[in-house]
C-alpha cells in the first residue's frame, strides 16, 4: 500500500464556507447586477482587558429580534420574514422574560435550528460562568444591533447608540453574536468601534471570511450553520464550552485579528454547507420565485425603516 493511499483526507467542503462568494454568486443569478461591496480594513484597533475577567461587567450583543406574535411566523421553518426587523438599537433588561427571535434575517434555515435560543444568544451559559466566578456580573440589559446594509449607518449612528448604553451600564468587555452574512458585517464594525472606545470585544461567529475580511480583534469561529453561530442545539455541553472559549479567547489575544476556532463539529456530514444561497441546488423556476421574494423583502423592509426612522 502506498504512503498515498494512507493519507486520510478530509471532505472537500468539509471547511469554512465562503459566505461573501456564495451571496455574490446568489444575487447575481436572482438578477441583481451590483454585487455588494464588504467592509474590509488594514488596521484593527485593540483594548487589552484592563481588569481580570472576574473583576469584569459582560454584555452581550445580538442581531436577533424580541418575538413579536403580531409579526408573523418566527420560530421553527418560519420564512424569511421581513416585516420582523427592526432598525434602531435596542436595550432589554436580562431579567424579564426573554424570547428572541432569528425569523428577520438571511440564516441558513434548512440546518440552522430556530427554537432553541441558546444558539444565537448565550445568556444562560453567561450566566453559569458568572455563578462559578468566572465573570463579576452580566450588565443588567443585553443590547440589540440592527442588521444594516449601510456601513455608514452602522458606524455613524447605530454603534455611538450602543455605545451609550454600555457606558450606561458600566460594561467592560462584551460579547457579539451575529446571525446572517450582514449581521457578520454589522457585528464587525461594532466591535471596531467599541475597542476604539475602550470596550474590549469578541465575536463569536459563523462566517468567518466576512470577519476576517472587516478585521476584529478577537474572533472565536464556530463552524455551524448561519444563526446558530454561539452552540449546538439542546446541548449544554457545546453551549458552555464555546461560551467559555469566547471568554478565555479575550483574556489571551496578544493581538489584533486572532482568530480562534471552536473544535465543536456541527455533524459528521459536512455537506450541510453546501445548501445555504446555492445556485447549483437550485432549479430555474426556484431562481424566479425567489427573485420575486427578494424584491417583496426589499419593499417590506425599505417601508419598515422609513417608518422606524420617521418615529
Amino acid at each position: 500500500m502506498s504512503r498515498t493511499s494512507e493519507l486520510t483526507f478530509a471532505p472537500e467542503q468539509d471547511q469554512p464556507v465562503r459566505y461573501m462568494e456564495r451571496t455574490r454568486s446568489y444575487y447575481l443569478g436572482l438578477g441583481y447586477e451590483n454585487p455588494y461591496v464588504w467592509a474590509h480594513y488594514i488596521d484593527v484597533p485593540f483594548s487589552p482587558l484592563k481588569k481580570p475577567l472576574a473583576q469584569s461587567v459582560l454584555g452581550l450583543i445580538t442581531t436577533a429580534v424580541p418575538y413579536d406574535s403580531d409579526k408573523g411566523p418566527q420560530g421553527q421553518g418560519a420564512p424569511y420574514n421581513a416585516a420582523a426587523k427592526f432598525y434602531q438599537p435596542y436595550q432589554q433588561a436580562i431579567e424579564k422574560k426573554i424570547d428572541l427571535r432569528i425569523a428577520h434575517v438571511g440564516i441558513d434555515r434548512k440546518n440552522a435550528n430556530m427554537e432553541d435560543v441558546n444558539c444565537w444568544f448565550p445568556l444562560e451559559a453567561a450566566k453559569r460562568v458568572v455563578t462559578a466566578g468566572g465573570v463579576k456580573a452580566i450588565s443588567p440589559n443585553f443590547y440589540g444591533l440592527p442588521t444594516n446594509r449601510s456601513q455608514r449607518h452602522t458606524l455613524e449612528i447605530d454603534a455611538p447608540r450602543v455605545l451609550e448604553m454600555l457606558q450606561a451600564d458600566g460594561v467592560d468587555v462584551a460579547v457579539l453574536i451575529p446571525n446572517c452574512p450582514i449581521c457578520h458585517q454589522s457585528q464587525s464594525l461594532l466591535a471596531r468601534y467599541l475597542e476604539a472606545a475602550g470596550i474590549s470585544t469578541v465575536v463569536m461567529a459563523a462566517a468567518k471570511d466576512i470577519v476576517e475580511y472587516c478585521g476584529v480583534p478577537r474572533l472565536l469561529f464556530s463552524d455551524f450553520p448561519l444563526g446558530n453561530a454561539a452552540a449546538k442545539p439542546n446541548d449544554i455541553v457545546s453551549q458552555d464550552f464555546n461560551f467559555q472559549l469566547a471568554l478565555r479567547l479575550l483574556e489571551s489575544a496578544p493581538a489584533p485579528r486572532t482568530t480562534v476556532q471552536s473544535p465543536l463539529i456541527w455533524s459528521a456530514d459536512p455537506s450541510w454547507k453546501l445548501d445555504y444561497s446555492n445556485l447549483d441546488k437550485l432549479s430555474s423556476q426556484e431562481i424566479v420565485r425567489l427573485r420575486e421574494e427578494a424584491e417583496q423583502v426589499r419593499i417590506t423592509a425599505r417601508e419598515l425603516r422609513v417608518s422606524s426612522l420617521g418615529t
